[in-house]
This record gives structure tokens, C-alpha cells and sequence, in this order.
């Protein structure tokens, strides 16, 4: 993978965006023409910088305004224990974010959810399901301050 240019960095920052832009608009932006910059873009994507295109939903109004934060601590830790915690939380839906993370507690999930008995029933179903859950504190969350997967690249 080469190093990132400022015309990728341009590139980038504009996709992120707006990832609908027409490439002609987008080579227009950058001082290209349409060719050289739809091969950035394929090589951005084939080096795996570019990960996808997505579709930003308010979920508001499409019934998950419920927003928490959770964090889990187990009471055993191995690699195996890891492998199959990850495994069973990537598989629910409602988790849109897990973290393996170093300090007082193992895993920060964040989740989206319709209302607070959906959450109550997944949180049991989570620690059934996970192996040597030894405890788990919940964050509601009041208000959205920010929230974004812009990247600053500069």
C-alpha cells in the first residue's frame, strides 16, 4: 500500500461527506479529471481504506431512539473466553459497537434499541449467554452531543 497523497486526502475527506457524489463531481473537486480519480477511489477501496458506503439512518424514526452504553467485566480471562465472547456479541444485531479494552472492566458495547424492556431483555440474555460474566454496569444515554464516523485525516 502506498502512502496517502493529498489529493487521497482530499479524496477521502469528501467521501466522507458525501458518499453518493458522482465521480465526475468529485474529480471536478480535486483538479482531476474523471478517469484518474474514479482509479483512486477503486485503489482506496481495493486497499482497504475506503470500507464501505452506508446509508445513514435517524433512529428516531426508524424505532431505536434507545441508546446505551455497556460495560462487562469477566470474572475469567483466556484467549478462549475472548474468542467466544466476540463471537457472541457480533452475532445480536442491536450491538452496533463491542471493544475489547484494557482498564476496571473487559468489553464497552455500544447499543441501539426500541425502549428500555428490549434493553432489559437483551442485557439477560447477553450475560446468560457470555461465559464468566462477573458483572456489567449499563449507561443510558440522555442526550446525543456528537455523533460521527467522519475521520479527520489531515
Amino acid at each position: 500500500m502506498r502512502k496517502l497523497d493529498r489529493i487521497d486526502r482530499m479524496i477521502l475527506d469528501i467521501l466522507q461527506k458525501n458518499g453518493r457524489i458522482a465521480i465526475s463531481e468529485l474529480a471536478a473537486k480535486v483538479n482531476l479529471s474523471t478517469t484518474p480519480c474514479s482509479e483512486r477511489v477503486k485503489r482506496l477501496e481495493r486497499d482497504g481504506i475506503i470500507m464501505g458506503y452506508y446509508a445513514r439512518l435517524n433512529p428516531n424514526l426508524v424505532e431505536k431512539s434507545l441508546l446505551v452504553f455497556l460495560e462487562i467485566k469477566l470474572s475469567a480471562k483466556s484467549g478462549d473466553v475472548f474468542d467466544q465472547v466476540a463471537k457472541d456479541l457480533v452475532e445480536i444485531p442491536e450491538v452496533l459497537e463491542c471493544h475489547l479494552i484494557s482498564g476496571e472492566f473487559d468489553y464497552l458495547v455500544k447499543a441501539r434499541l426500541k425502549e428500555m424492556s428490549a434493553y432489559r431483555r437483551l442485557l439477560g440474555d447477553l450475560l446468560k449467554k457470555l461465559p464468566s460474566s462477573a458483572s456489567s454496569h449499563s449507561y443510558i444515554v440522555m442526550e446525543e452531543v456528537k455523533e460521527t464516523l467522519y475521520l479527520d485525516i489531515e
